[in-house]
């Protein structure tokens, strides 16, 4: 079994001063903690998290914010962190939010070569300020930018060695999309099979998208 595995020192090394992480996990649940340890490690500062949330005060991605790691965040919600509460107040750290629906579409456009979403979400509200109105069939809508991150950390059930992965119930989240939307994808998975070992069918993400898995 080697494959896309690999030690977790060459995992550490990949993470750099200033990058965009786009991260899975959903309130805690599904969140690669083992790769968030890695982000740790490295050393990597000023970065930029890109996800639903930030967890809960130095929990699952919350360990980055507790750390002083993050500059800013771009999610749909910071309430369950008190922290990141406290940092954005303080001018701190940089937040932008982003309606829920909106922001795994616009993950989803990233991951897909997409350039962004049409939505109505937001029109005749100050959250169009500044952003693009395009006219279709006679109506009105704000375009969202898609969005990428630099690399991707992920969670899955089951990965095989050419990287592709299944995932358990509500854990599988953000995970997929976040999976396609970054220069550079690493996954942590509970499983690690051999090729032979995943039902086609039961696959979520093709290992194509996968550029490493760290190995246990």
């Amino acid at each position: 079994m080697s494959g896309k595995f690999r030690p977790k020192d060459e995992i550490v090394a990949l993470f750099k001063d200033g990058q965009t992480i786009v991260h899975g996990g959903f309130a805690n649940h599904g969140a690669p903690n083992a790769l968030i340890d890695c982000v740790l490690e490295s050393g990597a500062r000023h970065l930029t998290l890109l996800g639903n949330d930030t967890g809960d005060p130095n929990e699952t991605i919350g360990r980055l914010i507790h750390e002083g790691r993050v500059d800013k965040v771009i999610g749909s919600h910071i309430g369950m962190n008190a922290e990141t509460v406290e940092l954005v107040a303080n001018g701190k750290i940089e937040l932008t939010l982003i309606p829920q629906g909106s922001l795994a579409e616009r993950i989803r456009c990233g991951g897909s070569g997409l350039g962004g979403v049409l939505t109505k979400t937001g029109l005749g509200t100050i959250a169009e300020n500044g952003k693009q109105k395009i006219e279709v069939n006679g109506e009105t809508w704000l375009l969202e930018p898609a969005l990428r991150g630099d690399v991707a950390i992920v969670r899955a059930r089951s990965a095989d060695p050419y990287g592709n992965l299944t995932y358990r119930g509500t854990s599988r989240n953000f995970n997929p999309l976040v999976a396609k939307a970054a220069a550079i994808t690493v996954v942590e998975a509970d499983h690690l099979v051999e090729l032979d070992e995943l039902e086609p069918d039961r696959i979520v993400t093709p290992g194509v998208f996968v550029d490493m898995i760290l190995a246990r």
